[in-house]
């Protein structure tokens, strides 16, 4: 008798399930490429979030870790929205590097060179799908432990080195930009096909044939070997986190609703609005302002906005002085550090707290740093010119960036000696919302996520709003380090 009555039950239970939807919900969704899950341009992304953004991001999903604190990757204790922030802005490569027995963070800085990693929106998202840290309210400490299945391979015991939020989140971000730094060296590769049995899937556990269209995509698969639900569940979360609207216009855009006499920059998928003339002026050029109609600028959701001048001087209501670089607020170690790079007190901003809440923490100034402002050297061997900041040295590879990029900054002359201390890095080129074109073609392109897109007419080109006199004529070879993106139209395709 109990044993029917159990059946009933669960009879019943399934017919709800399956009368609700519930079963429903399961069905794959159409738009999923198991192929194309993430461009390479999303996954590197390093810069998607400050960590403002990030700490916002967990409060709004009442995330168990926006209140989380614990030891990073180098055994400092900070908060779980900067571990995520620093694992993908602020990393290290000590190769080469003698450092002590036990280094520090501070020893790193130092030592060893910054690099970034990925994206914190994709961090975000491995922290969902493998720990389900973002949503979970009381994560088991094991949980916490092992956030990004890091060192815990399938059947196989976790490796005790990497337990801990601050390893796991950093090791991981590492892992990932070796898979696309190094792509030789892993299984999955892009533009090869490989068959998964989802062993694990509880939406599908077909065999499946997957050919990975990109790095990224080829990634995914090397740290999660099946499609579901591990990867489609990357592609669900992406989708639901940080859906993507039917937009123009790329990052660096300026743009201003017609009639209106505020201006907003495009960045990260948001338009963030600039609070004072100086703190336009001092990064953009009022004629790169694209006049659009108001429901245009309502497909972008409000970002942090931009109330100080660019390389601006400003003091806190502490009395700490800092230099403002592009979202970042540099402090100066000491008053002889201020002094040495010889600005001027009068030109001292007295900024508010919520001011300066705006912008990131960069490196500490001290007396020691060099062109915390970016500087143009010329080597005295080659005539060559290269752009130097912060221990970095990037080749001009076309003199069109002297007058268009870098207007009015003087070259300076140095020293065979003095250039050999810096690490040289890929050529400058111009940023995103960048108009160019050169001699071997008519095409005019729109640099958009680090790619070139051609106008698909003048037509296009004009309804936009972009501006003739802003394209500016370069070499075939600097066109040439830019990728071919999608042709730029007027119509928004879905």
């Amino acid at each position: 008798m109990q044993k029917n009555i159990l059946q009933a039950i669960i009879i019943a239970i399934v017919t709800i399930i399956l009368s609700s939807g519930w079963a429903q919900a399961q069905e794959i969704d159409p738009k999923f490429n198991p192929n194309m899950i993430i461009s390479d341009e999303e996954l590197l992304n390093y810069n998607s979030l400050s960590l403002a953004q990030i700490q916002n991001f967990l409060q709004s999903k009442n995330s168990y870790l926006a209140n989380y604190s614990t030891v990073n990757a180098h055994g400092t204790n900070k908060s779980a929205a900067e571990i995520i922030y620093d694992a993908a802005n602020n990393n290290y490569d000590c190769d080469g590097v003698t450092l002590g027995d036990a280094p520090t963070e501070n020893e790193k800085k130092l030592k060893c060179r910054r690099i970034t990693t990925v994206n914190p929106k994709f961090l975000l998202v491995l922290l969902q799908k493998e720990a389900s840290l973002i949503e979970d309210p009381s994560p088991a400490q094991a949980r916490l432990d092992w956030a990004t299945g890091y060192g815990c391979p399938d059947n196989w015991a976790c490796n005790p080195y990497y337990k801990g939020l601050g390893k796991q989140i950093n090791s991981a971000s590492l892992q990932f930009l070796a898979y696309m730094k190094e792509p030789q060296r892993y299984s999955y590769k892009a533009g090869q096909s490989y068959s998964f049995t989802n062993p694990y899937g509880t939406i599908s556990q077909a065999n499946m044939t997957v050919t990975p269209a990109n790095q990224a995509t080829a990634a995914l698969y090397n740290y999660t070997p099946h499609v579901f639900n591990g990867n489609y569940n990357v592609y669900k979360l992406y989708q639901r986190y940080f859906p993507k609207h039917a937009v123009r216009y790329p990052d660096n855009s300026l743009l201003q609703a017609r009639g209106e006499v505020g201006v907003w920059l495009i960045q990260d998928g948001q338009k963030r609005p600039f609070l004072t003339q100086s703190a336009l002026i001092s990064r953009y050029s009022l004629d790169k302002i694209i006049a659009v109609d108001k429901t245009e600028l309502e497909n972008y959701e409000k970002g942090q906005p931009i109330s100080l001048p660019n390389y601006s001087i400003v003091q806190a209501p502490d009395k700490k002085l800092y230099l403002i670089t592009g979202d970042q607020k540099r402090k100066f170690e000491n008053q002889e550090a201020f002094k040495k790079f010889g600005f001027n007190p009068a030109e001292i901003i007295e900024a508010s707290t919520q001011d300066l809440s705006y912008y990131q923490d960069g490196a500490l100034l001290t007396a020691a740093s060099v062109y915390p402002t970016g500087a143009l050297i010329r080597d005295p061997q080659s005539g060559g010119v290269y752009y130097v900041q912060d221990g970095n040295k990037a080749p001009i590879i076309d003199k069109v960036l002297l007058n268009t990029k870098f207007k009015g900054k003087n070259v300076l002359k140095a020293g065979v000696a003095e250039l050999a201390q810096y690490t040289k890095i890929s050529p400058i080129i111009f940023d995103n919302g960048e108009l160019l074109k050169s001699d071997s073609s008519s095409a005019v392109y729109l640099i958009a996520g680090g790619q070139k897109r051609p106008f698909r007419n003048g037509d296009d080109f004009e309804k936009l709003g972009y501006k003739w006199s802003n394209v500016i004529n370069v070499s075939p070879q600097l066109l040439y380090l830019y990728p071919l993106g999608s042709a730029v139209t007027y119509e928004i395709s879905e």
